[in-house]
């Protein structure tokens, strides 16, 4: 089978079945292009005759030309899954990635606000009058319920359940998961939806033009409230869900506890906050201890 055909199958199996996020098939359509330019090149076009020496040799020269590991990776994880597919399907015999192994990537800690930062963005909203229950809302979510911006937005009024103070989300892969609505956050959501009556399958997060709030929206939002209210270098929304993951550790929560509101698929994945809270504490410990 021809590697061009069985890769756009392969995609449309990731976007369809997978449920992969329309970036993620982004990027992997690309990766896959360029291993498959450099097959041709070498006169390779169809699966079998593709083998691990050949995957390897791409992946020298891919580190030969500077590119960062993490790229490295992926690129490797998109053809990693291109020829376990073709196996799984049996197109092939033998899956000559199966040996591959992705390269170790020294992972960055995520920047956070601190909490008086955060607090300090609700003053700033209060000064702001008309819209600050709109700007509130949204930091409470995002940092209340550790939402991704594109769980924000596409939130509808019948995924809260005032009663039971509980949201549904549907995160990546459009897994769904209940989320627990702390007291502050359900004292501005009801005083908001007080507001805002609308049915079950509309977002109640409108914007004043009228319409349903969209990620740029909110990054704009977020930046302008969180620049002046925080020392960071980061102001995008996703440190408001760095921060509440942080927060929750540092304040005693349960790291599994702390996975499920986060919806993340790994322990691992969560356990980077780990690193983080402890971070925090050697930089807290070497201000503070006159033996540090």
């Amino acid at each position: 089978m021809e590697l061009e055909k069985v890769s756009i199958e392969y995609l449309d199996h990731l976007k369809k079945i997978k449920r992969y996020s329309a970036n993620t098939i982004i990027a992997y359509c690309a990766d896959l292009k360029d291993f498959i330019n450099y097959c041709q090149v070498s006169g390779k076009f169809d699966l079998v005759s593709v083998t691990d020496k050949i995957i390897l040799s791409y992946m020298m020269e891919l580190n030969e030309s500077g590119l960062d590991m993490k790229s490295i990776s992926r690129k490797l994880s998109a053809i990693k899954g291109l020829f376990k597919y073709s196996y799984i399907n049996d197109y092939l015999e033998m899956n000559p990635a199966a040996v591959m192994i992705n390269p170790k990537i020294k992972r960055r800690l995520p920047e956070t606000a601190d909490e008086e930062s955060i607090l300090k963005v609700f003053s700033l909203a209060d000064e702001k009058g008309k819209d600050s229950l709109l700007v509130k809302i949204i930091f409470e979510l995002l940092y209340g319920c550790a939402l991704r911006v594109s769980e924000l937005c596409n939130l509808n009024r019948g995924d809260i359940d005032l009663r039971k103070e509980l949201l549904k989300v549907k995160g990546k892969g459009r897994k769904e998961r209940i989320i627990p609505i702390g007291s502050k956050s359900m004292e501005v959501l009801k005083e908001y939806l007080k507001e805002n009556n609308y049915s079950d399958s509309r977002s109640p997060l409108i914007s004043k033009e009228g319409r349903r709030i969209y990620p740029r929206f909110v990054q704009r939002i977020v930046q302008k409230y969180l620049s002046a209210a925080a020392d960071i270098e980061k102001n995008s929304p996703h440190i408001l869900r760095h921060s509440a993951a942080t927060h929750m550790l540092d304040n005693g929560a349960d790291l599994n506890a702390v996975k499920e509101i986060l919806g993340h698929e790994s322990l691992s994945t969560t356990q980077i906050y780990t690193h983080v809270s402890v971070e925090r504490l050697k930089k807290a410990y070497k201000k503070a201890h006159p033996k540090s």
